[in-house]
């Protein structure tokens, strides 16, 4: 039997109407290497494992919301949630429809979440560095059709410096930006 699942909530002055939150491992029923909650199919876990997990997530959003899980591609594609495939390949979506979730899986990689000010668009993106440098977090904003200054955005849990260096040419592709 899975544990309880452990959100990170951000801290961010979001309209009472946004619900944001990110996972963390625990909570899920994916056993050893992947354990315990992993929502990847990418991974090599067992599919069946992967559909509990995301079942479990679901079950802790509000009564009948639907949540666009991505095909993620370390590229800037954007996709509005509910149009399209059922696992777009992206790395942002974003929605206008209550109930309707955007979700990101994100290991070392950002997870940057987003609203406008007035609740009626949300976002979510995952950002590696390909995707930062390649302007996946300004094409998110240019798609939900809001003014950047009526936006609010949260950078969830990500690898800092100590767990992961990045070599001089990468660097190189910043400093070139």
């Amino acid at each position: 039997m899975p544990a309880t699942l452990h959100f990170i909530e951000p801290d961010w002055p979001a309209p009472a109407n946004v619900l944001a939150l990110s996972t963390t491992r625990q909570g899920g029923c994916s056993a050893s290497p992947f354990a315990s909650l992993n929502l990847g199919h990418h991974v090599g876990d067992s599919a069946a494992a992967v559909a509990e997990n995301r079942g479990l997530v679901a079950s802790a959003l509000p009564v009948g919301t639907g949540i666009q899980w991505l095909s993620q591609v370390h590229g800037t594609r954007v996709v509005e949630a509910g149009r399209g495939c059922e696992y777009p390949q992206a790395d942002a979506a974003w929605s206008r429809h209550v109930k309707k979730a955007c979700a990101v899986l994100s290991a070392d990689c950002l997870p940057v979440l987003f609203c406008s000010t007035s609740g009626d668009r949300v976002a979510a993106a995952h950002a590696g560095w390909r995707g930062l440098l390649d302007g996946v977090l300004e094409a998110t904003v240019a798609a939900m059709g809001v003014d950047s200054d009526q936006i609010l955005a949260w950078m969830g849990p990500a690898i800092g410096p100590r767990a992961f260096e990045v070599g001089p040419e990468v660097r190189e592709q910043y400093l070139a930006a």
